[in-house]
């Protein structure tokens, strides 16, 4: 190669690995300013904000959430109260292959005046208890008669049922208002009101494994932001976060060998 086009060659190298750069780095750019809608169910509206704050949250039913998805709403992620919901949209190629990210409890909750005196389950049989579960298919109603059935109380229980609503915060809503004697929510829930209800634990039989998936929704145009979102959640700040507002770890402790 002539002497003189030596350094006209370098030149055109240094140029294209700083073009190369460029565009690796506005597409890594983009990707972090990218803002996503996560569809999540209503029991995580006051921890996932805190994991990502700059993404835009729908909170609701997981059932509700996900009936949307089918129906082509724009959503990029997906956070159940189940692992069930986002399994039937993998099934059905609308969202990748869901992963557990974090579990819970299902709790008894009654107003702190607890005028119907509840003091455990089988109270919500006794005549005249007014009893507030979420509606079926909405994940928290599934867990609650999941409980039920475990504790041979469900057709007691259910005639005793005064409303059947959206999602658990709903529930919730209408314990502490005194619009009902009882409910069932979990545990993440009622602390978020904890001056305005008490909570009545489950007997360890009864208790059903609550466990929540989160899963990419595949219409997604953000695929990778909402990878990232995702691996966010998982991440040890992000289970951190989820274990500070009483989540508990998404997988249960070994027991400790002997």
């Amino acid at each position: 190669m002539p002497l003189d086009r030596r350094p006209l060659l370098v030149a055109s190298v240094a140029l294209a690995i700083c073009v190369a750069l460029a565009v690796l780095a506005f597409r890594a750019q983009a990707t972090t300013q990218t803002r996503l809608t996560v569809f999540a169910a209503a029991s995580l509206t006051d921890v996932l904000p805190g994991i990502d704050g700059s993404q835009r949250y729908s909170f609701g039913g997981s059932n509700m959430l996900a009936a949307q998805i089918e129906h082509g709403a724009p959503a990029d992620v997906f956070a159940s109260a189940n692992t069930t919901l986002p399994s039937r949209l993998h099934a059905k190629g609308l969202c990748s292959k869901p992963v557990v990210f974090t579990r819970n409890r299902l709790v008894i909750v009654v107003p702190t005046s607890n005028p119907s005196r509840i003091r455990g389950v089988r109270d919500l049989t006794r005549p005249g208890v007014k009893v507030v579960v979420a509606g079926p298919g909405v994940p928290v109603g599934d867990y609650t008669l999941d409980a039920l059935k475990r504790a041979k109380l469900l057709a007691a229980v259910l005639s005793n049922v005064v409303s059947r609503e959206t999602d658990v915060r709903e529930v919730l809503a209408k314990v502490a208002l005194g619009e009902a004697d009882a409910g069932f929510v979990y545990s993440t829930d009622a602390k978020t009101v904890s001056g305005r209800v008490s909570v009545i634990g489950l007997p360890a039989r009864a208790q059903p494994t609550v466990r929540y998936g989160i899963c990419v929704v595949e219409a997604s145009g953000s695929e990778a932001a909402a990878r990232a979102f995702v691996a966010k959640v998982l991440s040890g700040a992000g289970q951190a976060r989820l274990v500070a507002a009483g989540f508990l770890p998404r997988a249960k402790p070994k027991p400790a060998k002997r």
